[in-house]
């Protein structure tokens, strides 16, 4: 027995669900684009390849798509709503200063999308008021790895997923107050060295730069409210005295390799971490970061971060002898924040080179002093 179901409400509570946007597009038979735009496109098969979408049954758009021996899906990008709404509507002029090439099978392959799937018809089958089409993948690509359209409530959108740029929330806020509490002790340190030195909170799965004094005369690479993901080995000071599942969370961030383990062990032992300079190592992990900030940190962007961070393994935590001169990006020591505090690193950067074991000790034993000196920190209250 079949319950009668309110059409508004059947639309409603589906409309609670997001899609993504695809712009269906084929060369008709009488030698014009076609196009239609579904939020029913989905994968369904890798062995043979296939995706579906479901238009409505007797759509025209979909009729002349139907009338070509192939099709492509072009995935939108989120700045294409313009792009989606011309080709939604009716008419025979929807692709007038559409900009696009032909696929492989010669359909349209809309320029700026995010990715296309270029099929031809395997199946057609009637469902209800739609039809279910089955396309079997002849060609496929990304385009722009960008951020999709995405279709919500009856309306346009995009993901925002989190940025390298910090946007308040209390943990966040929570630890800048924090931080605020050792800035005499910081900056004093900073001039006192002529290095810079910054205190890093871990907010969630991310350690983000809350305070800053810069008197080294090396320029610090990351500015204030930088976010960086907390991938073995970055990050193991947060580590050092956390619960096990939170380490191993952490871990399993890494490349899998057990080195982060490594990494955290003498970090255990020798109350700090150290990561030695290389030039080209650390342009390259920039990058990376810089690209991810920019892709709105995308999957894709986050795996290329993961295996920037990893190359960092062997510059991390060294053993270090007496006699040998180094050059090293950065010392952390935590700092021993209180109960119900967010966990807090003091950083040194910019430091000069070629310093000596008995130099570097100097500076591990200054910034150890500051870090516990405040270790008693006053919860702000409310």
């Amino acid at each position: 027995m079949t319950l009668a179901i309110d059409p508004a409400l059947f639309r409603e509570t589906l409309g609670h669900y997001p899609t993504g946007v695809a712009a269906v597009t084929a060369i008709a038979d009488d030698g014009q684009p076609a196009g239609m735009v579904v939020g029913t496109f989905s994968s369904v098969s890798l062995d043979p390849p296939l995706i579906a979408f479901y238009p409505t049954a007797g759509s025209y758009s979909f009729d002349r798509v139907r009338s070509a021996p192939a099709f492509c899906v072009n995935v939108l990008a989120a700045d294409q709503e313009g792009l989606c709404r011309q080709l939604a509507t009716g008419g025979a002029d929807k692709f007038a200063g559409v900009d696009w090439r032909p696929g492989p099978l010669g359909s349209p392959v809309l320029t700026g999308s995010v990715s296309w799937v270029e099929c031809s018809f395997e199946d057609v089958r009637p469902a209800g008021d739609h039809l279910v089409v089955l396309g079997r993948v002849q060609s496929l690509a990304v385009e722009r790895s960008t951020l999709p359209l995405l279709f919500f409530q009856g309306g346009y959108g995009r993901f925002a997923p989190g940025s390298f740029v910090a946007t308040p929330d209390p943990e966040l806020i929570a630890a800048a107050q924090l931080a605020e509490g050792i800035r005499p002790a910081v900056e004093a340190l900073s001039a006192e060295l002529g290095v810079n030195c910054s205190v890093v909170a871990r907010v969630g799965w991310d350690a983000v730069q809350v305070l800053a004094a810069n008197r080294s005369a090396v320029d610090e690479a990351f500015p204030l409210g930088h976010r960086q993901p907390l991938i073995p080995p970055f990050g193991a000071v947060f580590f050092a005295g956390a619960p096990d599942t939170e380490v191993d969370e952490w871990l399993a961030r890494g490349p899998g390799t057990g080195v982060g383990h490594a990494h955290l062990e003498r970090v255990r032992e020798r109350g700090h971490s150290m990561l030695l300079a290389d030039a080209e190592t650390h342009r390259r992990h920039r990058q990376a970061l810089d690209s991810f900030e920019a892709s709105d940190r995308l999957p894709r962007h986050e795996r290329a971060v993961a295996a920037a961070t990893s190359e960092l393994a062997d510059l991390f935590c060294p053993d270090l002898h007496p006699g040998t001169l180094y050059d090293l990006a950065n010392i952390v020591v935590p700092v021993l924040t209180g109960p119900g505090q967010p966990p807090l690193a003091l950083r040194m950067t910019g430091l000069p080179p070629a310093a000596s074991t008995v130099r570097i000790g100097a500076w591990i034993d200054r910034l150890t002093q500051v870090a516990t000196t405040t270790a008693t920190l006053p919860t702000k209250e409310h």
